[in-house]
């Protein structure tokens, strides 16, 4: 139990990490340093660009490094100039050495946007939305060794609008993981928090998503499909292809008819949407994005090109 306030060594990447750092610049505790990796190149022009965490952290006059090895001693002692009381971490994009994560006497505890022990990894958001989780929310856990399978100090939940995607849950889960580590901090304060182990027969992972995990079988449930569509929404986005123009696809509805046709048949192409065959019932998809064009609405695609009834999307 302390009074005084947390001096605290902050490291993350993403938007979503940089949310969390704005959640303890307005709380009570000090920012002592920010932790962050290195400016990537972005965009056609592949301009060097800093991470959106390093950007608010200049802008509130914080230290910040930026290391390309974090096992070096050099680093190690680096961190240890601070002093740090406990070492916040979210969506950084590194596995902490033990060094590290034993260097605050209240060592690093992490942010992360599941609710532990389902999905572990580097894309719980989508993953809960690709695996259709009637629940999902934030859990601060006591970092370790491995990944994301430390002790859970809190836990907050939410549920998921309907037709929820990953890109809409992101600012939501962002915005719940502040607001869950103030208050995780605050236990801390006062000796309160208590770590419990994970259970692990309940732990499922979140790999990093790769393109290919966006390709539709349509012989899957409209049900399992529209999770898909969703959770890969805006990146890297579910696809097919129809004589062998690849469609991204968005704003999925299910229609709980049964089609006689093929799984990947439209059954019909108007203002409403393109309405396709899947293994059980069917999807009306409202959204598609072109191989080389923007997203568009089905209405606007219909009115430069036709697409019959009866054509099959393959994967």
């Amino acid at each position: 139990m302390t009074d005084r306030p947390f001096r605290i060594i902050f490291m993350g990447t993403p938007d979503f990490a940089e949310v969390t750092l704005q959640a303890l610049l307005d709380g009570p505790d000090s920012v002592v340093a920010v932790v962050t990796q290195p400016d990537r190149p972005k965009g056609r022009g592949k301009k060097l660009t800093p991470p959106p965490v390093k950007v608010l952290a200049e802008q509130a006059g914080l230290p910040v490094l930026q290391p390309t090895k974090i096992k070096t001693q050099e680093f190690h002692d680096q961190l240890a100039a601070f002093e740090p009381d406990v070492i916040v971490v979210t969506a950084y994009g590194r596995i902490l050495p033990t060094n590290i994560l034993n260097l605050a006497p209240h060592g690093c505890i992490n942010v992360h946007g599941s609710l532990l022990p389902a999905h572990r990894g580097a894309a719980p958001i989508q993953w809960s939305v690709i695996n259709g989780d009637p629940e999902t929310g934030i859990t601060i856990i006591q970092m370790n060794e491995g990944m994301d399978t430390g002790d859970i100090l809190l836990k907050a939940a939410i549920t998921p609008d309907e037709n929820e995607t990953s890109g809409s849950l992101y600012p939501k889960l962002a915005e719940l993981g502040g607001k869950t580590l103030l208050e995780a901090l605050a236990l801390l304060r006062e000796g309160k928090l208590t770590a419990t182990p994970q259970d692990e027969s309940l732990a499922t992972v979140a790999p990093m998503l790769k393109k290919e995990d966006g390709i539709i079988d349509w012989s899957k449930t409209a049900r399992e499909i529209h999770c898909l569509i969703r959770g890969l929404d805006p990146w890297p986005s579910a696809y097919s292809f129809l004589e062998g123009t690849r469609f991204r696809f968005f704003a999925p509805e299910i229609s709980n008819k049964d089609p006689e046709a093929a799984p990947g048949t439209i059954l019909s192409a108007d203002k409403r949407g393109l309405l396709i065959a899947t293994g059980h019932n069917c999807l009306l998809i409202r959204e598609v994005q072109p191989e080389g064009k923007k997203r568009m609405t089905v209405e606007a695609l219909l009115c430069g090109r036709s697409i019959e009834n009866g054509a099959v999307f393959t994967s």
